[in-house]
């Protein structure tokens, strides 16, 4: 595996400190976009998401002894479900099934360090994560749009689309035309356009920075101390099937980062360690009450670019996360971001997701003139962008859930014409391993 010469390697240190904040700060910005967009849209605290960031990435760090460096931020994956459940049910059953979805990861490192990586890619194949991966994106559509063009009251407002089409423009401007480290940041771009427009026309209320301290404690949600939690059975069959999901983009981010620093990150440390490592920072993350975490390729991006793959860097990223969440001003500036704003960029983002999906499915040569691929596919689609929902009294397993069970039967089910092999050399088994090497 080659890769270009590094200028920090994994495990090397930043010679001086103003060279490791400002390296550490680029890190920051590559996420932070996409970290407090997720709270935003789910109702939950973005300065807690921040905490559960910095936090949940010290914890993979750590876990992964490291050896692999990548920063972990809010998932995009769980928006859905986590909106579905909270409407319905509570944030605290939502915030239970992150915690639960980060226990199955643990389960997933256990079975992998006895058993290899093999079983997981033949239960996940492109022709059940692509559409799944699209479904996530498509059913949001209708929020990205609705934040982007209506009022508060629910009807058409035409500044309000114009500053989202504004702060859509800017940032596809900044994704095509700018270079270098600037090319990792088009969101922040397009959020600080969007906002002087929003600004200039006079729909940005300052009130929440105007009412910030300097130093304030994020409103964590905790377990036992601010909720008495419970196993919502009909809540985690809505959450917990994501998992599925984003245990495939696990592996395709750790695939990434392989080639990024020249080294298997699947073998040393071994996916039983990343995904343990994920696992833990997503339960961690939603005890403090933010949002389950991901591994985020915006930071493996940063990587490519400046060819700095330490620890240390990622670790720095993680601890000014965390001293952001304790500021007041960022989080009075957050909530001072208008709704227009984040709606035209959920139309990019939302727009991604489902493009990643389609990409999936065209990478990895899924044939749909097969008629058991396109059934797959067309069964995954119509189910969870429809919203079919399967209840058995107060039961309920609907939409994305749904479709990405549906989903794994049906290839397991469905005959193949020729038998189909896992690419070895696409995807490294985990050996088996003695308990005592975990």
């Amino acid at each position: 595996m080659s890769k270009h010469k590094a200028i920090l390697e994994v495990r090397e240190l930043p010679k001086h400190p103003l060279q490791w904040l400002m390296l550490s700060l680029q890190h920051v910005f590559a996420m932070f976009g996409a970290t407090v967009l997720v709270p935003l849209l789910t109702g939950l605290n973005t300065s807690v998401a921040l905490v559960a960031s910095g936090v949940g990435t010290l914890i993979f760090l750590a876990v992964t002894r490291f050896k692999v460096p990548t920063y972990l931020g809010s998932s995009f994956a769980y928006i859905v479900p986590i909106i579905a459940v909270s409407e319905r049910w509570g944030v605290e059953d939502a915030l239970v099934g992150g915690m639960v979805a980060g226990l199955v990861y643990g389960l997933v490192s256990l079975i992998i360090t006895y058993t290899g990586v093999s079983w997981l890619m033949k239960l996940l194949p492109p022709v059940v994560i692509g559409p799944v991966i699209m479904v996530i994106g498509l059913s949001l559509a209708p929020t990205a749009v609705s934040m982007a063009m209506n009022g508060a009251d629910g009807t058409y407002n035409g500044l309000f689309f114009f500053v989202a089409l504004t702060t859509l423009a800017v940032t596809l401007l900044a994704m095509t035309y700018f270079k270098g480290m600037w090319s990792t940041v088009p969101i922040l771009f397009g959020i600080l356009a969007g906002y002087l427009v929003a600004a200039i026309s006079g729909i940005v209320d300052f009130a929440p920075l105007r009412e910030a301290t300097f130093f304030h404690l994020p409103d964590f949600t905790i377990p036992f101390l601010d909720y008495s939690p419970t196993l919502n059975w009909a809540a985690l069959a809505l959450i917990v099937p994501v998992t599925l999901v984003t245990l495939t983009e696990h592996i395709g981010e750790q695939k990434v980062t392989s080639r990024i620093i020249g080294r298997e990150t699947l073998l040393d440390p071994g996916m039983h360690r990343t995904v343990l490592g994920d696992g833990i920072a997503k339960t961690v993350a939603s005890m403090l009450g933010g949002p389950p975490v991901t591994t985020y390729g915006e930071n493996n991006g940063v990587m490519a670019i400046t060819r700095v793959y330490s620890v240390f860097v990622l670790g720095g990223a993680a601890l000014l996360a965390i001293s952001f969440g304790f500021l007041g001003y960022v989080e009075g500036f957050i909530k001072t971001i208008p709704t227009p704003v984040m709606g035209g960029i959920s139309i990019l983002l939302f727009g991604v997701i489902a493009s990643n999906g389609l990409r999936t499915i065209v990478e990895s040569k899924v044939d749909l003139a097969d008629k058991r691929n396109l059934t797959i596919t067309a069964v995954i689609l119509v189910i969870g962008i429809g919203g079919a929902a399967l209840k058995v009294g107060n039961f309920s397993l609907e939409g994305m859930a749904l479709a990405t069970i549906l989903g794994v039967v049906l290839n397991l089910i469905l005959p193949k014409a020729a038998q189909e092999e896992v690419d070895i050399e696409e995807t490294p088994l985990q050996p088996k391993r003695a308990a005592n090497d975990f």
